[in-house]
């Protein structure tokens, strides 16, 4: 699996203007900031009384909103959930995807520490309310057309 940290990702998607940043963080995570253009379409759901969850929409909303041939960074916070989406998608038939190891905070030690920023600690342009395209619900509802 290819990787990059967040500084050369930032740098890809500023070569590339078509590039995709798909970020799998959940939406209360997404809208608390996340990469400028970047599209949420989350890993896991969270499940009142449950926490966590598989999101079972995850594959066909991406099959309904990303073209297989497209470039895409896959970001989370740290690595991980981004990492097992690109496992998924490589299996669905994407092939040019890049894991963002550090994510939106940064990748993290076994303790919880920040060994290598992310998107926010660098200051790399963020938002909280960009285009409602970007947004879960709206790429949801895409789904649906």
């Amino acid at each position: 699996m290819k990787d990059v940290n967040a500084k050369e990702a930032y740098e890809i998607m500023q070569k590339d203007p078509n590039v995709i940043y798909l970020d799998v963080r959940s939406v209360p995570e997404f809208e608390q900031g996340h990469p400028e253009k970047a599209k949420n379409i989350p890993i896991m759901d969270f499940v009142p009384g449950m926490g966590m969850a598989p999101n079972q929409d995850f594959t066909n909303i991406v099959e309904a909103n990303i073209p297989k041939d497209a470039t895409i960074l896959v970001g989370c916070k740290s690595g991980g959930r981004s990492a097992r989406a690109i496992e998924i998608m490589s299996q669905m038939g994407y092939q040019n995807l890049t894991n963002v190891r550090t994510g939106f905070v940064g990748a993290m030690d076994m303790m919880g520490r920040v060994v290598e920023p992310g998107w926010s600690m660098l200051n790399l342009p963020q938002c909280t309310t960009c285009e409602a395209a970007s947004s879960y619900e709206y790429l949801k509802a895409n789904k649906l057309r």
